[in-house]
């Protein structure tokens, strides 16, 4: 499940398939009073009983302990990684919809969609980076 989850396209392809089957996360989250939880962590807790983890839990660990992930990176391109990385912590996974969430506050005040892409060598290696925060995120 958690490769499933890790690739944006399969998290939404099983998003949609829980959906079709009625099953909510919000619901979810408010039944297991775990409101700041991951929705992948509601899943595998309902599923194998894995220890529910917040968002802001996972957060903080990619940035404690995927520093080499970081440094890959120049300064400019680590904050934006860090401001979406807080993103995550606060609202969760939809917020690594690059064209909506690079438009709003606070990532909008580094630049156009454009100018941040550029802080990462390109569009491509923007999502590229993008991908392998997620994947971090949802590593362990």
């Amino acid at each position: 499940m958690r490769q499933v989850w890790q690739d944006p396209l399969g998290r939404a392809r099983l998003i949609q398939t829980l959906d079709d089957q009625g099953i909510s996360f919000e619901r979810l989250a408010e039944v297991m009073k775990q409101p700041d939880a991951d929705p992948f962590d509601l899943l595998c807790h309902v599923a194998f009983n894995a220890p529910i983890r917040t968002r802001r839990e996972r957060a903080q660990r990619v940035q404690l302990e995927e520093t080499a992930f970081f440094q890959n990176y120049t300064a400019g391109a680590r904050e934006i990684l860090l401001a979406l990385l807080e993103k995550y912590a606060e609202h969760g996974a939809t917020q690594f919809t690059l064209n909506e969430v690079l438009k709003v506050p606070p990532l909008s005040t580094y630049g156009t969609v454009i100018e941040i892409a550029r802080r990462f060598g390109g569009a491509d290696k923007l999502k590229q980076a993008l991908e392998q925060l997620q994947t971090l995120i949802y590593a362990a």
